[in-house]
């Protein structure tokens, strides 16, 4: 059996995973709806719940590297789906009793799996065959990841925001029981399938030389801080991550805003998901035959920068459609930045990795900055123009920072 086709059930299994990630990642905007009417929250408090969630890559990435070391990466995967499953069975308890903070509390439960699953699943897909098609493998992999978010946000938002609300919060709360119970006995059974499964073996990142052209002498590195292109990198997915949460968890409420009823503002967040599918589906075309990993993610930052402006200063629903065109744009700056950032860390991978993996913060941070910036101004529109400079530093980092081999 060829190399190419031993890769097939592993990239096939990583692609069950990141379905997974995906679902549950995804249905965060329809959940910002709905616990702001549910608990009459204001735009900052709404946002918790993309805090909750993502903040725990920052606490848990060193200690999801330490995990790995340990059990590998496919323990390691399992644990992290039975994590997951034990934040969204939380979620039961939370409805009953109405507890805003213990929903939030299963979402940073949700967070630290994720975390895991993170931390393991973007380096075995990196080191998974040629470097400089990374990218695409990463870009299939996004595929999975978005066309879940989709099915996550057309099937939770139509029993979540379609109908009349409750009058009691508890009965309106209810409506989170059965599908979280599902979703839990789903990641129980993918955790056992992943166990023992076995085609997804184990993949030696020291393998790979430290030295990108093979042809610079070797100088031995002691710590991941000594390079650069890895300390620029997770600012870059800081930034990243950020506008890819704003850009996927806000226009739903954005559009509630505007004034779109929220039976027709709950497929908003699936127009972003879609155009993140079209980003993907184009760059498996061209990376790395057309285009090369780092001119794609230039292109994307540039046409990040353009589509934001045009938001702010459309109105209505062309305004709408510029945040989810920003899916387009974000499609492949995720998949470019891995590689580039992971670029001769060698024996480093798996630490450097979970330093990526704290950048996901920024989808906590940075969404919450966006909810403050609205309430204090008064405006969800303005509020974006957070996202022109984190898109720069994307810019910055594909044009310069990744290339930077010493301080």
């Amino acid at each position: 059996m060829s190399k190419k086709n031993n890769y097939l059930v592993p990239l096939l299994i990583i692609g069950i995973l990141f379905f997974v990630m995906g679902f549950v990642t995804w249905v965060n905007g329809t959940l910002i709806t709905f616990f702001k009417k549910a608990f009459s929250l204001d735009n900052t408090s709404s946002y918790l719940v993309t805090f909750a969630f993502f903040i725990s890559y920052t606490l848990m990435a060193i200690p999801s590297s330490m995990v790995l070391k340990k059990t590998g990466f496919k323990k390691g995967m399992s644990l992290g789906l039975m994590i997951m499953a034990a934040g969204t069975l939380i979620f039961i308890p939370a409805a009953e009793m109405a507890s805003y903070p213990l929903f939030l509390v299963g979402l940073f439960t949700i967070g630290i799996g994720l975390t895991l699953l993170q931390t393991a699943s973007n380096p075995y897909v990196t080191i998974l065959g040629p470097r400089d098609s990374a990218a695409q493998r990463i870009s299939i992999m996004g595929i999975a990841n978005k066309t879940a978010g989709i099915i996550s946000q057309v099937v939770i938002g139509s029993l979540l925001l379609s109908g009349v609300a409750a009058t009691d919060p508890i009965e309106e709360l209810d409506k989170v029981t059965v599908p979280y119970l599902i979703l839990t006995g789903i990641l129980i059974g993918l955790a056992l399938l992943i166990l023992f499964a076995k085609g997804l073996v184990e993949v030696s990142e020291e393998e790979e030389e430290p030295s990108a052209s093979g042809t610079e002498p070797l100088v031995e590195k002691t710590s991941v801080f000594q390079f650069p292109n890895l300390v620029l990198g997770v600012i870059a997915l800081f930034c990243y991550v950020g506008v890819e949460v704003i850009a996927g968890d806000t226009i739903i409420s954005y559009g509630v805003s505007l004034g779109f009823p929220e039976e027709e503002a709950r497929l908003f967040g699936t127009y972003t998901l879609a155009g993140m599918m079209f980003g993907y589906i184009l760059g498996i075309i061209l990376i790395p035959k057309y285009v090369s990993q780092q001119g794609y993610l230039i292109f994307s930052a540039v046409l990040g920068v353009i589509v934001t402006i045009a938001a702010i200063f459309s109105s209505g629903f062309v305004s709408v459609l510029c945040i989810a065109v920003l899916g387009f744009a974000n499609a492949v700056i995720w998949p470019a930045l891995w590689p580039l950032a992971l670029s001769g860390l060698g024996k480093f991978t798996k630490i450097a990795s979970a330093f990526l993996v704290m950048g996901i913060s920024g989808g906590a941070i940075l969404p919450l900055v966006y909810g403050g910036l609205a309430d204090s101004i008064e405006s969800t529109q303005e509020a974006y123009w957070l996202m022109v400079p984190l898109y720069m530093f994307m810019l910055y980092f594909g044009l310069v920072g990744h290339k930077k081999k010493s301080w």
